[in-house]
């Protein structure tokens, strides 16, 4: 029987839940499978039969005491506060588990300092790789620790920085994308949403993982641009002052985007993985304005796009007319051709195969070499 396969999965958004169970669908029935994560209805629904293990959310649990917050946090690490009890349950029963399953294989979706746990607990893991400024000391040792990363972008979107002893290391699925849905006609997304067929339509589009797409630019937009419709899809930041346009317009949470996306002449959108991908599998002119997040990963992921032609990296969003004018004006003339094969369909068969080839590798039993002694060094 093949040894299990576990998954770290962090619970903030929804993205890096997605993109495991696409990984965990190309599996093969046979393979063991289970998910480690503080929120198990991310995966309510999900049709393959895994095991979930829940664990404590630390997310703002209180420090005990002042000179337990006052500690320093070790280089190596990043988030590692002292005096909690939450964490102390947390690594057990990650630990328990990985021992009481034999696990052959942890994905950490993402973690740097699981990945040195399991290095410590002498479990091989896979560290799924993220945009961002990560040379620092933590990122570098968890790249260290593993037996492999796995990117799920192209190639062609790695970061000039990173490494090349850690690009040895990684595997490229291609670019992952998580929705199933898919739709590349735009008239026919047009119709089904009941938006006009002869008119330019920009679709501003926010996920669940950040504070919304801010409305106030997209009020100027709308006064510079009037024969353009503004279509919002997801949450909205809101400051209280602006003013509404009649050529802007908010359909607020929807259960597909893909329709959305289809529909558009113009993507405004933020650097999620799945957006990204969606926006490339479908080939749309793409404004990439990116959320913050830790390690500027939106940021250097949106330099990355523009860098290769696929997108306009957005720093800052205009703030007045003639700076409408322009950024819509190069959106108009930014060739998708730039896009085509930085989305992969095969991307999550690609990853999966590769994890069962990581692991048959490392546990591969062959006869004609002994077990190797280890010898310990004295401390």
């Amino acid at each position: 029987m093949a040894k299990p396969i576990s998954f770290f999965v962090h619970h903030q958004g929804r993205g890096h839940a997605q993109r495991t169970m696409a990984i965990v669908r190309e599996l093969p029935a046979t393979q063991p499978v289970s998910v480690l994560t503080a929120d198990p209805s991310l995966f309510d629904g999900f049709e393959r039969d895994i095991e979930i293990v829940a664990l404590p959310n630390m997310i703002g649990a209180p420090v005990p005491t002042p000179e337990l917050y006052d500690q320093p946090t070790p280089s190596v690490m990043h988030c590692v506060p002292l005096g909690l009890a939450a964490m102390r349950q947390t690594m057990r029963r990650i630990l328990d588990h990985l021992d009481d399953r034999d696990t052959g294989l942890f994905v950490i979706d993402v973690s740097a300092e699981l990945a040195l746990l399991a290095r410590i607990a002498s479990v091989p893991a896979i560290k799924i790789r993220m945009h961002g400024n990560r040379g620092d000391a933590g990122h570098l040792a968890a790249y260290d620790a593993c037996a492999g990363m796995l990117a799920p972008f192209d190639e062609r979107l790695e970061q000039a920085d990173y490494p090349d002893w850690a690009r040895a290391k990684t595997f490229y699925s291609g670019g992952l994308c998580t929705s199933h849905e898919h739709n590349n006609d735009r008239t026919a997304a047009r119709r089904a949403l009941g938006l006009p067929l002869d008119r330019e339509i920009v679709v501003a589009i926010t996920g669940g993982g950040g504070a919304g797409t801010p409305y106030a630019p997209l009020t100027v937009a709308a006064r510079a641009a009037p024969e353009t419709l503004f279509v919002t899809v997801g949450p909205l930041h809101r400051e209280g002052h602006e003013t509404d346009f009649a050529n802007l317009v908010n359909h607020g949470w929807v259960s597909h985007t893909s329709d959305y996306i289809a529909a558009a002449d113009i993507v405004l959108a933020s650097a999620g993985d799945n957006t990204v991908h969606e926006v490339m599998r479908t080939g749309r002119a793409f404004i990439c304005a990116p959320e913050w997040r830790y390690f500027d990963e939106q940021q250097r992921k949106a330099e990355s796009l523009a860098a290769v032609g696929a997108a306009i990296h957005l720093r800052n969003w205009p703030g007045d007319l003639d700076g409408w004018r322009t950024l819509l004006e190069r959106a108009r003339k930014l060739d998708i051709e730039h896009q085509r094969g930085l989305h992969s369909p095969e991307a999550a068969a690609r990853a999966a195969g590769w994890l069962q080839s990581r692991m048959e590798t490392l546990w591969h039993d062959d006869d004609r070499r002994a077990p190797q002694p280890v010898a310990m060094a004295a401390n």
